[in-house]
């Protein structure tokens, strides 16, 4: 295309006028968004009249404003927190409620297979005679 312009006038100067055009639509959109954006800054700043001090002033309410919802936030999250330890809490103490409860039935049992056993078994003593042993008092080994 470069050839094309150089070799023949009419292209190079076609180019340039869609160029000159190209750039004079920028110019112009430029402006339109430059006068938008002026448009919206005296809205926002026709509330205060240009008052620095009463920007200032809203300026603080809205990061208070912003702090209350953030602490607001923080509040709800630690009360969900709270509730959720407090359950696991409720949970672990009815677990180890129902463990002591399971221990305390095997040691009944234990005690009550020890009283079975020991009414249902003969004495030792009633089944082996006595024995005496007798502490030799020989040489020294």
């Amino acid at each position: 295309m470069n050839q094309m312009a150089q070799n023949n006038p009419q292209i190079a100067q076609a180019a340039q006028q869609i160029s000159q055009k190209i750039e004079a639509r920028k110019a112009v959109l430029i402006a339109e968004m430059m006068e938008e954006f002026l448009k919206e800054e005296r809205q926002v700043t026709s509330g205060f009249g240009n008052d620095p001090i009463a920007q200032l002033r809203a300026r603080e309410l809205d990061l208070r404003a912003m702090d209350n919802q953030r602490k607001k936030v923080e509040g709800q999250e630690k009360i969900n927190l709270d509730r959720m330890k407090a359950m696991m809490n409720q949970r672990e103490h009815d677990d180890k409620l129902e463990q002591n409860e399971e221990l305390a039935k095997l040691r009944a049992d234990t005690s009550i297979e020890k009283t079975i056993l020991s009414k249902s078994i003969p004495n030792v003593d009633k089944m082996m005679p006595s024995v005496e042993i007798e502490k030799y008092e020989g040489e020294n080994r």
